[in-house]
């Protein structure tokens, strides 16, 4: 009997392991189609964008343009949900005059195809040629934005570019270190095949990096922002908030945008005269 149940245990513990290995993709990329709303709700102009990845999928976007920019913005969103669900975050870097180009992975929104890391590395990269190609938006003219699993492809991005600037927010350090918080009794490391290993891309980074991350986070623990800040080489900072994984940057408005709004400073030195007119992350009169 008792071989019978270890033999069962074993049976049970080997299962799981597999499905780990098999249904990964659907633990780590949460995505919706439906677009909630657009930056229009908020007041702003903005332009729909087509991209073409690699393996022949359209990817959707929307490009957010400031009247009198003084740089641009690649907006790389966490694992669930789409870009409607980033309105909040497309105000602050308006505000801060910046255009603001944000996109939907593989999968997500109105892109076509299915997510993946592949997949969402590649949406990142032809994110910039079209910025830096279509759009003659010098490199040093462009940060890159990356929250949650957002920084990862953003840290992997800014390790094979040149951008002014990057911005993790909310970021783990890899998927092997989360899935061993979430799963530690499942030799993850071994099985993992998504590896989103922004730590390891950070190594890579020569550029101005700025790390945001709440003490408060209960998704991702503060040592993974800890832990991306002393992998990041100079010149590099971090800001920590209050709050949690998903609001931590409305909760900790005032540090965040002075946070924020300081990195973007430094890199673009001349505010725009209407970025002057309003209180930064103010939101437009007519929401």
């Amino acid at each position: 009997m008792i071989l019978k149940y270890a033999l069962l245990a074993a049976a049970v513990y080997g299962g799981l392991c597999l499905a780990l290995v098999l249904f990964q993709s659907r633990l780590v990329f949460l995505p919706s189609r439906t677009l909630a709303a657009t930056p229009a709700r908020i007041g702003f102009d903005y332009e729909e964008v087509w991209l073409q990845a690699p393996d022949g999928a359209r990817i959707h976007g929307w490009f957010v343009p400031h009247p009198e920019a003084r740089g641009s913005l690649l907006f790389l969103h966490g694992n669930a949900g789409n870009i409607g669900d980033r309105l909040e975050s497309i105000a602050i870097f308006h505000r801060l005059g910046l255009n603001t180009l944000i996109i939907d992975y593989h999968g997500y929104g109105k892109s076509e195809g299915s997510p993946g890391e592949a997949e969402s590395y590649a949406d990142a990269e032809t994110a910039w040629r079209y910025l830096v190609e279509t759009r003659r938006i010098p490199a040093e003219k462009i940060v890159l934005f990356g929250r949650s699993l957002g920084g990862c492809v953003a840290a992997w991005l800014a390790a094979r570019v040149a951008p002014a600037g990057l911005i993790l927010e909310s970021t783990f350090t890899s998927v092997p270190d989360m899935a061993a918080k979430i799963y530690p009794f499942f030799p993850v490391r071994l099985l993992a095949r998504i590896r989103l290993d922004a730590k390891t891309s950070l190594a890579s980074v020569r550029a101005p990096v700025l790390v945001i991350h709440s003490q408060d986070d209960e998704i991702v623990p503060a040592a993974h922002g800890r832990a991306l800040f002393d992998a990041a080489p100079e010149p590099k900072q971090f800001l920590e908030l209050r709050g949690g994984h998903n609001d931590g940057f409305l909760v900790s408005r005032e540090v965040y945008l002075a946070g924020l709004s300081g990195f973007i400073q430094g890199i673009f030195p001349a505010a725009p005269a209407e970025n002057q007119s309003r209180r930064v992350g103010e939101r437009p009169s007519e929401v």
